[in-house]
């Protein structure tokens, strides 16, 4: 059982969700989706960070983790500022797929399947099916992520990015 947490996609931040004089409980995976989704995972050493930042951000925590690589969070935050290109994509769903990955490897599902893609004219969505080992699946959307991002990939047929 987790708290739970209300995600905002605009502003992309979390908040606990109080229920008169308690905190509310969340005893699906959501909770879990969104720390693993939107908490910043540390960059990798060869992760290019994105212009203007040196911070490789990530939970000090991790750094005493039991597990060798056993990190909270997703490097989603490193493609804030970039082009939604289709290699962009690819990279968006990697990194979705390895914040996901735990939820495989402690048993809580049997497997995750991931969509990423992109909303003209600036918005990255992403789709997450966990499937859990006695077979029923849960879905979460997140439809309306790094609205900032200004380039995008041209509609077929149409002049380069705005």
């Amino acid at each position: 059982m987790d708290l739970l947490l209300a995600f905002d996609e605009d502003l992309l931040t979390g908040d606990l969700v109080q229920t008169g004089t308690g905190l509310a409980t969340d005893a699906g995976l959501r909770t879990a989706v969104v720390i693993s989704l939107f908490t910043d995972r540390r960059a990798e050493a060869d992760d290019e960070l994105p212009a203007g930042e040196s911070d490789p951000r990530g939970w000090w925590g991790d750094d005493l983790a039991d597990l060798p690589d056993d990190r909270i969070g997703s490097r989603l935050w490193l493609l804030a500022r970039r082009k939604i290109l289709p290699a962009t994509l690819v990279e968006a769903r990697q990194m979705v797929e390895e914040a996901l990955a735990w939820l495989v490897e402690d048993g809580i599902a049997a497997r995750v399947e991931v969509e990423v893609s992109h909303r003209p004219p600036t918005t990255l969505a992403i789709a997450v099916g966990i499937v859990r080992p006695a077979g029923d699946r849960v879905d979460f959307s997140f439809d309306n992520l790094w609205q900032g991002v200004r380039e995008t990939v041209p509609a077929a047929g149409t002049g380069s990015a705005a």
